[in-house]
């Protein structure tokens, strides 16, 4: 009965089709009645306005459903997706910072931005956690008359990392909210607003990649995920808080410098010879010569100097063609380079280098003692440790003690790394700091344009400066005299004429100068206690990676 009863209500929508048809309708005037259709046809016609007629009943009660809950949905303009900021309007609404909110303002009505870390519904509630860099608070929505079911129910879905702007009352926290920072507050959700919508499926969960090791509970996140997905690997509150310390390392070598009588220069990237004498240089195309990136901004510091600006320094990338694959170098880095004239002797230099570190060191501590204390908590280290004024040692003092230690070592050999970390060790136990400075190394080992000893000529007027066991800087008194320059570079076998106008600026009268190179990174990984490199640098480059 029911295959009679479609067949009857196909038979129109059948003429219909035959009618627009141009082989059937031309068929139909030829002959002047309707052309057969087959069985099988007919049934398959049948089934797809069926199937038609089904679907059509089913987005139209769908559309009634929806119609019905937008009717009962009292809450429906608070909350919902924003329009795509186009920067067409100012509203003059004004936003609080998730770090500024206090349980003095408890009992007001803010409006914060920040993104959605996790969200949970339970019954007629959904908790919020809310984060901004490394702060975040928990909003707590519940079904009242002025929020809804409905609303309850986007804002639980809302996907993880989504930018939105929250209006709640700040009410005090019956219970400490432990996994917030925010932990005496906690707001009641008023409004939800998407900014910007983040795709639900992410590469990396913000939880995994700030879990520390060791620790149950979930995935540790790898180093190559962290850095395929750095974006989101930086924003974790460890990664968030090295890089404000990373900024006090830069902000407070200025400022000491700075504070000294210091000018800050700039120095040029693309140079037409190694600065180091080495061959770990970027070879680039300079329209229809060569060039290379700079190893070392040193070379110009000197002339700098040489022009009567006597105390410079610079801050700005600098390269490295090392294929090496340590914990510890980078390709690319950022370099912070002092250079100073001086009067009698190359350690009126070393004072100033000294106490800039012990100064920088007491900033970070002071000031970034929050930022401190979060990266420890995913990777824990021991507090840096530093004497004043900073502990110098004579290089024949460092081998005499590596060789009570056990260590086979030659008067003038350079220090491997082990043997400099196992040295760190032994100056920690015996004068109870991380930072020292190893002064008078062997000539040798040395760069060509570092002025000899005047006692002893197989030792140099050179420095190196250690934090934790690992140089950070290497630094000299520099030749300022033309001919020894040109003998001392014979001997390291540097082409004279791709170093002239190096040579030449010494020409004209030149101060006694000294300095030295740090890299920022290094700096920053080991004043932390971290134990990768890749984790100072925000897009680090190395042998093996040149993305993001």
């Amino acid at each position: 009965m029911l295959g009679s009863l479609l067949c009857r209500r196909l038979v129109p929508a059948t003429l219909k089709l035959v009618n627009h048809h141009p082989v059937l309708s031309r068929a139909m005037t030829s002959e002047g009645t309707d052309p057969p259709i087959s069985k099988s046809a007919a049934k398959k016609l049948a089934a797809k306005q069926a199937k038609e007629a089904k679907k059509s009943e089913i987005q139209a009660r769908l559309k009634a459903e929806a119609d019905a809950r937008d009717a009962d949905d009292y809450s429906k303009d608070k909350y919902g997706k924003q329009p795509i900021c186009t920067s067409s309007e100012k509203t003059g609404r004004k936003w609080v910072e998730v770090e500024d909110l206090d349980t003095a303002m408890a009992g007001e009505e803010v409006l914060v931005r920040g993104r959605v870390h996790l969200s949970r519904v339970t019954g007629k509630q959904c908790f919020l956690k809310l984060r901004h860099r490394y702060y975040s608070v928990q909003v707590v929505y519940a079904v009242d008359e002025k929020i809804s079911k409905q609303m309850i129910k986007y804002v639980g879905g809302c996907p993880k990392e989504s930018i939105v702007d929250v209006q709640g009352v700040v009410v005090k926290a019956e219970v400490p909210v432990e996994s917030c920072s925010q932990r005496n507050l906690e707001l009641q959700g008023v409004t939800f607003h998407v900014v910007s919508e983040s795709e639900p499926q992410l590469p990396l969960q913000i939880d995994d990649a700030s879990r520390p090791a060791g620790t149950e509970g979930g995935p540790i996140v790898n180093q190559d995920t962290r850095l395929n997905n750095r974006i989101l690997d930086l924003r974790t509150p460890t990664s968030q808080a090295i890089f404000r310390v990373g900024h006090g390392v830069v902000e407070l070598f200025r400022e000491y410098l700075a504070g000294k009588g210091f000018t800050e220069i700039h120095t040029p990237k693309i140079i037409s010879a190694a600065s180091e004498g080495g061959a770990n240089v970027f070879k680039v195309s300079y329209f229809k010569g060569n060039a290379f990136l700079a190893q070392s901004p040193q070379l110009y510091k000197q002339m700098a100097v040489c022009a009567d600006i006597e105390k410079v320094f610079t801050v700005g990338a600098v390269f490295r063609a090392e294929d090496s694959n340590t914990h510890r170098h980078l390709c690319e880095f950022t370099g912070l380079d002092i250079e100073m004239a001086f009067k009698e002797h190359y350690h009126e230099a070393l004072t100033v280098i000294g106490d800039m570190f012990i100064s920088m060191f007491k900033g970070l501590q002071k000031r970034y003692a929050t930022e401190i204390e979060i990266v420890n908590k995913q990777f824990p280290a021991d507090p840096f440790k530093f004497v004043e004024p900073a502990l110098v040692l004579n290089y024949p003092e460092a081998i005499t003690m590596l060789r009570e230690g056990g260590v086979e070592i030659g008067d003038f050999d350079d220090l491997s790394t082990p043997n400099e970390k196992f040295l760190g060790k032994l100056v920690k136990a015996k004068y109870d700091t991380d930072f020292y400075i190893l002064d008078k190394y062997p000539l040798e080992v040395r760069p060509f344009y570092t002025m000899p000893c005047p006692h002893d000529p197989k030792y140099s007027n050179s420095y190196d400066i250690f934090m934790r066991g690992e140089e950070i800087m290497s630094g000299a008194q520099r030749i300022h005299d033309p001919a020894l320059l040109e003998e001392r570079a014979k001997v390291h076998e540097i082409e004279l004429d791709t170093i002239r106008s190096y040579i030449d600026s010494f020409k004209f009268g030149s101060s006694p100068h000294a300095g030295g190179g740090v890299g920022g990174e290094r700096v920053l990984m080991l004043f932390l206690g971290l134990d990768n490199i890749r984790k100072t640098s925000m897009f680090p480059r190395d042998p093996k990676r040149l993305t993001p």
